[in-house]
């Protein structure tokens, strides 16, 4: 693609979008960007704009946006948005952030994505790139935009980027040297005409480009991964498949208490589970899907076990607070669909104090009732949700509803004995209290924290 003397309306004035709009005009590209919101929600993006000489307008897609060589969507702009359509119709070019950001990157590109656990595991791997001391930067759907850093690397950097479905719909040569699908399970399906099939398609972009030399580590576990990627992968793509449940001729796998890797003949005990600082199910497949691609780029055995040793997860999932009186408090505010809570639950050997709700993104808890059943202890109701979590579990377990989050961890605290984990796994989006699921854990900490003896 062609930057210089080429014209860019940007959609999108988030962290992407500024990000994309300052790396076009660095290419000596002619850039507006165009975003719905107010002004006066956007003073900051609009300093930032005017400092950069990037021409810009809020409150509205005009038909400025229409004149210009590419249209670029920010991932929270959908595919199908008005603008988008009017773009096609006049046989506008349309990208996303991430493949302008691809066609810069002199460095190799690891892609990680899924709809749950790609963001561990990108920590996790650019924490194996750090402790290795290969030269790396985490960007993408966590942290730093793609475009942000892109400048920056050089042809023996690694960018590990976990990408969403939203960031995969716009890309058109976007080709990772490592791509990683962990699995698939229903969420956003709002931005996919409801559709599953148009949903998994999308994730599955994330090795529609790659070829020879590339390599593809997904979870063989998850039957609409294993199907999609054997089906969907080009035939020169080197294929890496993780199981917990099966001994693989390629690939990761358990060998009793053991993650062993078995990559071109070679095998190789890389760790005990139990060794393993991340706990529960979801996280031991995390783990090998991260040390698939580590190894994957040659990195030392030795330097891999060390990390797994030692990584203590990310903010905000599954995140050990404090201990008082015996209860452990557990932030898990990253939680934001079902799936999510119903890893979660498996991830203690102690009763569980609940807090479950938020918005609703019209989930279906039904799938929770078993572990809930097992695990859960009692739960407490928070959020615009909190009708509909009681109407789901009020039958099985005792329930309350809390008003705001310090009444929650009350609550959770009264209802807990030791021995007990207080975990805020929501199951929904933050928004309805919150500005982000971050505002929410970071909230919660602090009302836990506070706690007194």
């Amino acid at each position: 693609m062609e930057f210089r003397g080429k014209t860019f309306s940007v959609i999108g004035g988030a962290r992407s979008g500024i990000a994309v709009a300052k790396l076009l005009k660095a290419q000596s590209a002619a850039v507006f960007l165009s975003d719905k919101a107010p002004l006066d929600t956007m003073r900051q993006a609009a300093a930032e704009l005017e400092q950069w000489g990037i021409a810009y307008e809020f409150g509205g897609n005009s038909e400025k946006v229409l004149q210009a060589d590419v249209l670029v969507l920010s991932p929270g702009v959908p595919a199908d948005a008005s603008i988008a359509k009017a773009a096609r119709a006049k046989g506008l070019k349309i990208v996303g952030e991430i493949e302008v950001a691809s066609l810069l990157c002199k460095g190799r590109i690891i892609a990680i994505t899924g709809t749950n656990g790609k963001t561990t595991t990108t920590a996790l791997v650019g924490r194996i790139f750090d402790d290795a001391r290969r030269p790396s930067a985490v960007a993408g759907n966590i942290g730093l935009a793609f475009s942000q850093i892109v400048e920056q690397m050089t042809e023996q950097h690694t960018v590990i980027l976990e990408v969403s479905s939203f960031q995969l719909d716009t890309i058109e040569t976007f080709r990772p040297r490592v791509s990683a699908l962990l699995n698939v399970t229903p969420d956003h399906l709002d931005r996919y005409d409801h559709s599953m099939d148009k949903y998994v398609a999308s994730k599955c972009r994330v090795f529609e480009n790659q070829r020879s030399g590339d390599t593809i580590v997904y979870n063989y576990d998850d039957e609409i991964v294993r199907t999609n990627v054997e089906t969907r992968i080009h035939p020169e793509v080197k294929r890496l498949p993780f199981s917990t449940r099966k001994q693989l001729e390629e690939g990761g796998f358990l060998s009793g208490d053991t993650v062993v890797t078995r990559i071109g003949g070679n095998t190789t005990e890389v760790i005990k589970a139990a060794d393993i600082s991340i706990k529960g199910s979801h996280n031991l497949m995390n783990a090998m899907a991260a040390s698939l691609i580590a190894q994957a780029m040659d990195i030392p055995t030795a330097s891999l076990r060390a990390t797994l040793k030692n990584f203590k997860g990310v903010e905000h999932r599954l995140e050990f607070v404090r201990e008082l009186d015996g209860v452990t408090y557990v932030n898990d505010s990253k939680a934001t669909n079902v799936d999510s809570v119903w890893y979660a639950l498996q991830s203690f050997d102690k009763p569980i104090v609940l807090l479950l709700g938020g918005r609703d993104k019209g989930n279906d808890y039904s799938p929770l009732l078993p572990l809930v059943e097992k695990y859960v202890k009692a739960i407490v109701a928070i959020g615009e949700s909190a009708d509909k979590v009681l109407a789901a579990f009020a039958s099985s377990k005792p329930t309350s509803r809390a008003a705001t989050m310090e009444e929650a961890v009350l609550l959770g605290r009264r209802a807990a004995h030791p021995g007990d984990v207080v975990l805020l796994s929501p199951a929904c989006a933050s928004f309805d209290w919150f500005e982000n699921y971050e505002h929410r854990g970071r909230v919660f900490k602090e009302i836990v924290m506070n706690l007194q003896q």
